[in-house]
């Protein structure tokens, strides 16, 4: 699945979810039952919970510790530097693809991450707990 497509699902069920608390919240008047009452609260947690969860879905990654490893706009090293992440920090993965090989300390590997749209790192620095792909490939 493409990064987008995953983004979008994830912003369409958190959506959803924010929907359902809202229209849940809208319901309750002057005059509400006990019983309604306690049916939109039900709802409300419901709705809040598959928020959380759709959120949650996402893996995060560690990289290497004691590294501060750089955040490129392509798969390899002649791409563009975007940023650097602190040491500890750690990454989702949204799709892998091939690009420049790269030896660090999880290994020598052509595999990078796409950790955010239009940003890649070498999966040789990030502890996947795999020496192949562990996402999809990159549309």
């Amino acid at each position: 699945m493409a990064v987008e497509e995953v983004r979008e699902t994830e912003a369409t069920e958190a959506t959803e979810a924010t929907e359902a608390i809202e229209a849940a919240e809208g319901t309750v008047e002057t005059g509400t039952t006990a019983e309604s009452a306690a049916e939109i609260v039900e709802a409300s947690a419901e709705a809040s919970a598959q928020a959380a969860a759709a959120v949650a879905a996402q893996t995060l990654y560690s990289i290497a510790p004691g590294y501060t490893l750089n955040v490129r706009s392509g798969p390899g090293t002649q791409y563009r530097l975007i940023r650097t992440l602190a040491p500890g920090s750690k990454v989702p993965i949204f799709c892998q693809r091939p690009g420049e090989t790269i030896s660090g300390p999880y290994g020598t590997t052509r595999i990078w991450d796409n950790i955010e749209v239009g940003e890649y790192v070498s999966d040789a620095y990030v502890r996947t707990g795999s020496d192949g792909y562990v996402a999809s490939r990159c549309a």
